[in-house]
């Protein structure tokens, strides 16, 4: 549950990161531009430090020398420990040693002491407590390896917490070593540590900021023309032909504004140029198939007279007549579906929509190809659903829609039978059209709905298709918002599938009906979901691209 709510409160975030180059680019900017800051800041930092401290301990140990030399000459003319003399001479020596410089005013600890022996109590030049100061391991070190060593350390004086550099030297006398310790505030080093670091913390900061605010000021100079360049190809490819970037100076970003000027008037040319060559092509097929209604209807009439009394004529002649009465039908077809085509291609084509039940247009376009069926030796089954479908359709096309499918369907089923299957849901109708014939070899699925394609042109045809069936029925399934997407494999077959809205203008989100045959699917969804779109956006409940 957090990290559903931690997604949806960051994706605002995650959303602007994807989509704007300015802010990843100043981002990794600010990333690195303070990673470099932050390391050479901390190292200038830290050697800024260990200098103050180096310089700290070379005087203090040059100091240490002259008061271990001073000491010595003190307190070697006392030839016994028990010498009465003894404690006044080293409380002086300690005094001497301070030169005055109390620890209450921040000044340097001296502190005389005799490990080996006890009757001689620690002298400190302030009433300070030096244990804290003075570890165990230094004392060690002075009093029983009779080396002199050094330690940093930090304790209470006066109710002021401070940091002290310990230095520890033993002292020879003629009764004996006695230890002499310097403890100096380390106050100034640290104060004019803290300021650099604090110096360079502020720096650093300020120059990551400047370079934050630099880099997005020149990624906004790069950026800017290329949004610029996106906006106008946006509204280039929406149609607005005439947009153009300005091009200002000659740098590179003037190059590619010029550039893609260059290339937009380009394709504004080869537009315009295909558009009127596209209209003049649906002009020509619209006024050909106009201007041959005329000639056609003059010719059906004599060819009607002639196919009427064929049977006083001679056997040649008559079979002239029934085959010239064929072509007729096969060419007032063709007239037809030009007439067609150029309606959807000038955008004239309208859908008259009404509530119909498509199980009894299914059944008529059965019963309208059973003769065919019977003639190629293929049956047609019918699965349908026992109560009405109703969906607002146009009846008209959807019959002429079904026509197409299942007389292809008879046509390539090879005398195997052919289903035709409907189904319905709460927001689409779909009808299956399903052959067990050669099939449709990998991509043909697309091809199928090119105009005037076919997969085989040597192939003999039975029912004399003009070729522009399927492209009409397309174009008829788009009109009702819906799709027409096929299937095939070589040797298994082909089924194509036809889904519309219930309700007019309605947008389909899945069909009712699977587009990969039941019987197929555990075979074939592997191989179509890596080579074959169509298949795979099935099982998505999506429309396969040749639908769109």
């Amino acid at each position: 549950m957090g990290v559903r709510r931690g997604r949806r409160v960051s994706a605002p975030a995650r959303r602007a990161w994807r989509r704007s180059l300015h802010l990843r680019v100043v981002t990794l900017t600010l990333v690195m531009s303070s990673l470099l800051v932050g390391g050479f800041g901390w190292f200038i930092a830290d050697r800024s430090t260990q200098i103050l401290l180096d310089r700290a301990e070379d005087e203090v140990n040059a100091q240490m020398q002259g008061k271990v030399e001073y000491a010595y000459q003190q307190l070697t003319v006392h030839r016994q420990v028990f010498d009465k003399t003894l404690p006044l001479t080293i409380i002086d020596t300690v005094n001497r040693l301070a030169d005055g410089d109390s620890a209450e005013s921040g000044g340097a600890i001296v502190s005389l002491q005799a490990e080996r022996f006890p009757e001689l109590k620690p002298v400190t030049s302030t009433k300070v407590d030096t244990g804290p100061l003075i570890s165990p391991e230094l004392v060690h070190t002075v009093a029983d390896d009779g080396q002199v060593g050094q330690q940093i350390r930090t304790g209470d004086v006066n109710g002021v917490r401070t940091k002290y550099l310990v230095y520890g030297s033993p002292v020879p006398t003629s009764f004996g070593q006695v230890e002499l310790y310097y403890l100096v505030p380390l106050t100034t080093e640290d104060r004019a540590a803290n300021q650099i670091r604090t110096t360079v913390l502020v720096t650093g900061l300020a120059l990551v900021i400047l370079l934050g605010v630099v880099a997005g000021l020149v990624t906004r100079m790069v950026v800017t023309p290329v949004r610029v360049a996106a906006r106008t190809a946006q509204r280039l490819s929406a149609g607005l032909l005439d947009q153009r970037m300005k091009v200002d100076g000659e740098d590179d970003l003037a190059l590619l504004a010029a550039s893609f000027n260059q290339m937009a008037a380009n394709l504004q040319r080869q537009i315009v140029r295909l558009e009127e060559m596209s209209r003049l092509q649906r002009r020509f097929t619209s006024d050909v198939s106009h201007e041959l209604r005329t000639p056609l209807t003059t010719v059906r009439m004599a060819a009607d007279l002639l196919f009427s009394e064929r049977e006083d004529f001679d056997p040649a002649v008559a079979r002239s007549a029934e085959l010239l009465q064929a072509e007729l039908d096969r060419f007032e077809s063709l007239l037809t579906d030009l007439l067609e085509i150029s309606r959807f291609d000038a955008g004239f084509a309208a859908l008259d929509a009404e509530h119909s039940d498509l199980v009894p247009i299914v059944e008529r376009v059965a019963d309208r190809l059973a003769g065919l069926a019977e003639r190629v030796g293929v049956t047609i089954e019918l699965r349908l659903p026992e109560t009405p479908v109703i969906a607002e359709v146009d009846p008209r096309r959807i019959e002429r829609v079904l026509r197409n499918l299942v007389g292809n369907a008879v046509e390539h089923g090879e005398g195997r039978p052919v289903e035709v299957t409907l189904a319905t849901d709460e927001a689409a109708v779909a009808v299956t059209v399903r052959d067990h014939g050669v099939g449709l070899k990998p991509g043909e699925e697309r091809l199928v709905f090119n105009r005037f394609w076919r997969a085989d042109p040597s192939r003999a045809r039975q029912t004399g298709g003009t070729g522009l069936g399927l492209s009409i029925s397309v174009e008829d399934a788009r009109l009702h918002g819906g799709w027409l997407e096929a299937w095939g494999e070589p040797g298994g077959g082909a089924q194509f599938r036809l889904t519309v809205p219930v309700r007019s203008g309605d947008r389909l989100v899945a069909a009712p009906l699977p587009l990969i045959p039941r019987d197929r699917a555990i075979d074939v969804l592997p191989l179509a979901l890596e080579a074959a779109p169509v298949a795979g956006a099935e099982d998505a409940g999506e429309p396969a691209e040749v639908a769109r």
